[in-house]
């Protein structure tokens, strides 16, 4: 199981090696990334090293090895025509935490059939909701909610938020200077606050669907 910022990096320092022989330096992976500093490239390498799929040669500077790849190398076409032009299928990336916290997002493994009317321009994803913090939004356990990938929102939105590199959960957003404050709509939750290099926007929340049966 791999988030999507280690699974890029993991991508391109692949393709970086098998095209220039070297390792790429931290600026270039954290512009590549589009993170706002090297702690995050840090914590992601620290991340797919626990997970035994690169080598870091500590004898050397900027050495690293890749060890194995993932089994789906690429991220899958977000946007797969289906036979229903009304109808278009998105991945399903999972499950994603109204609550605590909880492991990353999985990489699809299957898709979901949503109105075309609900997204607009972008690349979206689906995720199902676990728990009930984002209850006063509408937002209930069970939920499918559509998300359009992006990093920048205004403040106030509801946004996948990626914690640490590995913790991700559904909540609304509030940025004030170099905090982010993550707020449930549930008064049973606490609002949670983070320096602001800890926290990954994903995407925004667009739509949602629910089944009755």
């Amino acid at each position: 199981m791999l988030t999507q910022k280690q699974h890029d990096l993991l991508i391109f320092l692949d393709k970086t090696f098998k095209e220039t022989g070297v390792c790429p330096s931290f600026d270039e992976m954290k512009d590549y990334l589009g993170l706002k500093s090297k702690s995050g490239v840090h914590r992601l390498l620290s991340e797919l090293e626990n997970r035994k799929f690169i080598r870091r040669l500590h004898n050397k500077a900027r050495a690293l090895e890749v060890l194995t790849l993932p089994s789906q190398k690429e991220v899958p076409s977000n946007l797969i025509p289906v036979a229903n032009d009304d109808v278009i299928a998105i991945p399903l990336c999972g499950r994603i935490a109204a609550g605590l916290p909880i492991e990353a997002i999985r990489y699809p493994s299957e898709t979901v059939a949503v109105p075309a009317q609900m997204m607009g321009l972008g690349d979206h994803y689906a995720l199902t909701v676990d728990g009930d913090s984002m209850r006063d939004a509408g937002i209930m356990d069970g939920d499918t909610v559509i998300i359009r990938r992006t990093d920048r929102v205004p403040n106030g939105t509801i946004i996948v938020a990626l914690i640490d590199g590995y913790e991700v959960t559904l909540k609304r957003i509030r940025a004030n200077g170099s905090s982010v404050a993550l707020e449930p709509a549930n008064p049973n939750y606490e609002t949670r606050i983070f320096s602001a290099d800890r926290v990954e926007i994903q995407g925004e929340l667009v739509g949602l669907m629910r089944s009755y049966k």
